[in-house]
C-alpha cells in the first residue's frame, strides 16, 4: 500500500489517544531516526549510508525542507542540500598519539612500509597510521596488501575496532587514505566517513587548514570535501549516484 509506505506515525509525548496520532509525510518531516549494521553488528556511525538516507528522501521522497537532522548512536547528524551533492554535519573525533601501540600488529596493517606516526581516537576505536612523507602513493597505499585475517588477530585487547592507513596527499589532495575493519565484517570500506571524523581533525592540525579535499585510495576509489568547525563538528560533502532501486518484502 502506498500510503502505508510514505507516511510515519508520530505519537504524542503527552498523550496516547488516537486523537494525538499525526500522520507526518516523508516529503514534509525534518527528523528522523537512524540505524546502521554491517554483516557482523550494530555500529555508532557511518557516513555512505546516512548520505544515501537523506538522498533517497530528497530526491525520490520529495522532501520539501533544505535539510534533514537523522537521530542515531553518535547523537544528531544533519544533512542538508548544496549545489551539486549534500553535506553531513558530523561529530569530529581527534586522534591521541600513541608512543607504545604493541597491542597492534603494524606489519598486518602496513608491512614493512616506514610508519611516521600512530594515534589511535579512544572514541571510535579507530587506530590511525601515518605513513612517512617518503612513501609514494602508488606503491605503499594505493598497492597495499592488507590481511584481514591476520588485521583481526593482531589485536586482543579490545582497543581497536578499524584501522586507518593514511598518508599526506600531493597535487589536487590534501591527503589520502584506506580503512579496514574486519572486526565489523568489513575487510575494507570503499569510501569511509566516519573515518574522515578522525582523519579530518588530525590533518587540519598537521597542514594548517580547515578546508581539504581528500581521496580514499581504495579499488574503488573517493574523494571527500571536508570543512573543519571551530565547534568540534566537521563538514563532510559529496555526491549521491543511485545504483539500485527496488523492494524488500518482510
Amino acid at each position: 500500500c502506498r500510503s502505508l509506505q510514505e507516511r510515519i506515525v508520530v505519537m504524542s509525548e503527552n498523550q496516547f489517544s488516537k486523537k494525538s496520532l499525526q500522520l507526518v509525510t516523508f516529503q514534509q518531516r525534518t527528523r528522523f531516526r537512524l540505524r546502521w549494521f554491517t554483516p557482523t553488528m550494530e555500529i555508532n556511525l557511518c557516513g555512505h549510508a546516512t548520505l544515501a538516507s537523506a538522498a533517497v528522501l530528497f530526491q525520490y521522497k520529495n522532501n520539501v525542507n533544505p535539510a534533514v537532522v537523522f537521530e542515531t548512536r553518535s547523537g544528531d547528524l544533519g544533512v542538508s542540500k548544496r549545489k551539486e551533492g549534500y553535506i553531513m554535519d558530523f561529530p569530529l573525533n581527534p586522534p591521541t598519539k600513541e608512543v607504545n601501540y604493541t597491542f597492534m600488529n603494524k606489519p598486518a596493517a602496513v608491512g614493512n612500509h616506514p610508519v611516521q606516526e600512530v594515534l589511535l581516537s579512544h572514541d571510535t576505536k579507530k587506530l590511525m597510521i601515518r605513513l612517512s612523507d617518503s612513501c609514494e602513493r602508488s606503491f605503499s597505499l594505493t598497492s597495499l596488501k592488507v590481511d584481514p585475517v591476520a588485521l583481526l588477530n593482531g589485536d586482543s585487547s579490545g582497543r581497536v575496532r578499524g584501522v586507518i592507513v593514511t598518508m599526506k596527499g600531493e597535487q589536487r589532495f590534501d591527503f589520502y587514505s584506506r580503512y579496514f575493519a574486519p572486526w565489523a565484517g568489513i575487510p575494507e570500506d570503499p569510501v569511509t566517513g566516519s573515518a574522515h571524523t578522525v582523519l579530518g581533525s588530525y590533518w587540519s592540525d598537521v597542514l594548517g587548514k580547515k578546508k581539504m579535499l581528500a581521496y580514499q585510495c581504495s579499488s574503488r576509489g573517493g574523494e571527500l570535501d571536508l570543512e573543519v568547525r571551530d565547534d568540534g563538528r566537521i563538514n563532510i560533502a559529496g555526491d549521491v549516484a543511485t545504483v539500485l532501486q527496488g523492494f524488500i518484502r518482510l
